[in-house]
């Protein structure tokens, strides 16, 4: 299920999550603080991954992959946020979606670095 979301309601829904269940979300506001936790495990995912990766290249690999981690990022708000005259939105699980396949983009860019070498052409 897609959630749009105004970041004010993951705030407030993170405070009231004292004693809910992820396992059995009794509301729409549970679901979306579940989902908070598995997108932010995703994004720590993603920087412990692209951490990883710019330990093991050179200078210009490593500008390479800024310059791509920078556009990947455009393209992730492009896709799964807007603002309108409410407020500014996110679709949490597009987010997390994307986020995840990034890291395993960046986690596969680490086996080829440690396996054949590194790519800078594929960052």
């Amino acid at each position: 299920m897609r959630y749009l979301i105004a970041l004010l309601g993951l705030c407030l829904a993170a405070g009231a999550h004292a004693n809910s269940s992820c396992d059995k979300p009794r509301n729409d506001f549970d679901d979306l603080y579940c989902l908070n936790k598995v997108y932010s495990q995703a994004d720590k995912d993603l920087n412990d991954s692209y951490g990883r990766l710019a330990k093991l290249l050179d200078g210009d690999g490593r500008r390479a992959l800024k310059s791509g981690q920078l556009q990947w990022m455009r393209t992730r708000n492009d896709s799964c946020s807007y603002h309108d005259q409410r407020g500014f939105f996110v679709n949490l699980d597009c987010a997390t979606q994307t986020t995840l396949e990034r890291v395993r983009f960046l986690q596969d860019r680490v086996r080829e670095c440690k396996s054949a070498g590194c790519m800078n052409s594929k960052l």
